[in-house]
């Protein structure tokens, strides 16, 4: 999101109280940890990530259902204090960052409107932590040309969603509208992955290609062989 006018369900954790509070836990270990980031997604979605397991492993004993999915969202990233602090704040708080000059760094004023260059917008229509007409208030602050794509399912199986999977379907519509809803009611919907439209997108709008890196044949020598141990890291709560 750039306009943060309508953060969604995320907006229940970002009054004063709760980001004081939250601040004070970060300063004690200067980061936040990536299983607090973890629990606050699941709240969201409390019904599907937290009291489905509860009921079918812990009352029930069965073993967890096979997810794929569940592999990313334990994939849990910490983040550093002072940036988490300053995004909270200055976007979903103050809603700064689509104000030109809103925010500064190093110096430097923001200004997305000076932005001249072609972007691609991907947001998922069911997506919860991103919601999608608020990610589309964003293609309203550039000066450049602008695509937007809506993609099917959520915050994360709509974005990884492969050609090969052949599943789902998303949207487009050339015309752009300063209301999310008119845009969809005329947009096309094309069965699939948003990928190919992407691929295509990139093309018209790249330049030269270049040879592909070989991994190995750079500086750094080559620690272990893909996907290497990183994968079978656990997270210890």
């Amino acid at each position: 999101m750039l306009d943060f006018s309508q953060p969604g369900e995320l907006e229940v954790f970002i009054e004063e109280e709760q980001i004081s509070s939250l601040e004070k836990r970060m300063e004690q270990r200067g980061f936040l940890d990536g299983s607090e980031m973890a629990t606050t997604f699941s709240m969201l979605r409390a019904n599907d990530l937290i009291w489905s397991f509860f009921i079918n492993n812990y009352l029930l004993g069965k073993d967890p259902f096979p997810f794929d999915l569940l592999y990313w969202n334990s994939d849990s990233t910490r983040m550093p204090a002072r940036m988490h602090s300053f995004y909270l704040r200055n976007m979903y708080q103050h809603n700064r960052l689509k104000d030109p000059g809103g925010i500064t760094l190093l110096g430097t004023p923001i200004d997305l409107t000076k932005v001249k260059v072609p972007t691609y917008f991907l947001s998922a229509i069911e997506d919860h932590i991103s919601p999608w007409k608020s990610n589309y208030a964003g293609t309203l602050l550039f000066n450049g040309p602008v695509k937007f794509v809506l993609s099917g399912s959520g915050h994360i199986a709509g974005p990884i969603n492969p050609p090969a999977a052949n599943k789902y379907f998303f949207w487009t519509n050339p015309k752009q509208s300063a209301d999310p809803d008119e845009w969809l009611k005329d947009a096309k919907q094309t069965e699939g992955s948003w990928w190919p439209d992407w691929c295509k997108w990139l093309s018209k709008n790249s330049g030269e290609k270049i040879p592909a890196r070989v991994p190995g044949t750079g500086k750094l020598p080559v620690i272990e062989d893909a996907p290497g141990s990183y994968v079978k890291m656990r997270l210890v709560k």
